[in-house]
């Protein structure tokens, strides 16, 4: 495995299946290109005439849009950003906060990253999508899924404020599990 010489930028991309780490190399002498998503080579370019560009590859199991975009500062220094669906990663990362729930969780020894999308509901465990069954109860919704041999229930119940809207919590055998901030 050759060693990565030329790698210039490093992110970390929090998906609803998982950190997703992602690696660039450019090489400013032979204009060389190289992204790596979660150790995996998704583009490579050698011989670039063109030192400032983009590059744009998909991540995680939803195939999200990322695009690297390489500009230069002066002389020859180059600055790399991230974006991801369109958005800088900060901006993704805040509108994520808005539209995700996540909590970490150890089960048995076996951590678990669990992952609600509150648009569609859909439940997301350690990178696979979940099977769950929903329920109206008394004071809002109950969705249940397994993790294991465990019983978990995300409950969603309103605030009774507008600005807070509905909160969601993560209930494993009877527990309550505090959510992560990523």
């Amino acid at each position: 495995l050759e060693k990565m010489t030329d790698l210039v930028a490093v992110w970390e991309v929090a998906l609803s299946d998982g950190v997703h780490k992602i690696e660039f190399e450019h090489g400013t002498t032979s204009g060389k290109r190289v992204v790596y998503v979660d150790g995996k080579e998704e583009i490579r370019k050698e011989w670039m005439f063109k030192l400032v560009g983009k590059e744009t590859f998909t991540v995680g199991a939803a195939k999200t849009k990322a695009t690297i975009n390489i500009d230069a500062v002066s002389g020859f220094a180059y600055e790399y950003t991230l974006e991801i669906n369109g958005k800088s990663l900060k901006k993704y990362m805040e509108n994520r906060s808005k539209t995700t729930n996540t909590w970490v969780l150890s089960l048995g020894g076996t951590d678990y990253r669990v992952v609600l999308e509150k648009d569609t509901m859909d439940v997301w465990c350690n990178g696979q999508k979940m099977e769950t069954a929903g329920e109206f109860v008394e004071d809002g919704t109950e969705t249940h899924f397994s993790v294991g041999d465990y019983s978990c229930c995300i409950k969603a119940v309103s605030s009774g404020k507008r600005k807070e809207g509905i909160i969601h919590t993560l209930i494993v055998d009877d527990r309550e599990i505090p959510e992560a901030v990523e």
